[in-house]
């Protein structure tokens, strides 16, 4: 049976426009979003604890599903029993965060290119986000998008889950899945859309559609 299609939202709410922060992750959770991310930088420690804590809270209460990340806390996503960390290029090396993080901890990593895509996945890496696969404002200063074929030489070289990121729409999902990801990433289809639940099964829609 073909694999199901993953979704990972990634927060900003600073590209928010009508809706909070907290509703974006309820809202996700509850529309079975496999994963959330976290990645509010600016935040102070204490208010990112309670924001994560809650959002593992209802997680849990969601039953087994949704894996709630922290972007680049450590300290964080351990305080609030998050599910794991997602590392940039700019957080603490993948190895040494795989030491410190206790067994079943995810640990996400970044890449732009096969080499560090390849390199992530030696120091320990549980999962990557490989972008921009498409055109997309928030990825201009990484240069022109990989596309589908960078897409695929890296889900060949590597044996982790591999996420497609970066200008992703409902249409670029059978791309990404016959690439080799495994599922795709974004911030800006999930927190622009008017329904998450709908998005969560058009989304899913279009998986399985390509499967047929």
């Amino acid at each position: 049976m073909p694999a199901k299609l993953q979704l990972y939202y990634i927060t900003d709410r600073t590209q928010m426009k009508s809706r909070s922060l907290e509703d974006c992750l309820a809202c996700a959770i509850a529309a079975g979003v496999d994963w959330v991310q976290i990645r509010e930088k600016d935040l102070p420690t204490r208010t990112l604890l309670a924001l994560t804590q809650a959002a593992v809270e209802q997680a849990e209460q969601q039953g087994p599903g949704t894996r709630v990340i922290v972007n680049d806390r450590l300290d964080v996503a351990l305080a609030a029993h998050a599910h794991g960390v997602h590392l940039g290029t700019r957080s603490m090396p993948v190895g040494v965060v795989r030491r410190l993080a206790p067994p079943g901890f995810q640990v996400g990593a970044s890449c732009h290119s096969l080499e560090e895509a390849v390199a992530a996945q030696a120091a320990g890496a549980d999962y990557l986000l490989l972008g921009p696969i498409f055109a997309t404002p928030a990825k201009l200063q990484y240069g022109p998008p990989l596309g589908s074929t960078k897409l695929a030489e890296v889900t060949r070289q590597v044996t982790i889950p591999v996420f497609a990121l970066g200008g992703i729409t409902p249409a670029h999902v059978a791309t990404c899945l016959a690439s080799g990801a495994v599922g795709i990433a974004g911030i800006r289809i999930f927190q622009e859309c008017d329904s998450m639940q709908d998005l969560v099964r058009e989304l899913h829609a279009q998986a399985l559609e390509r499967q047929s």
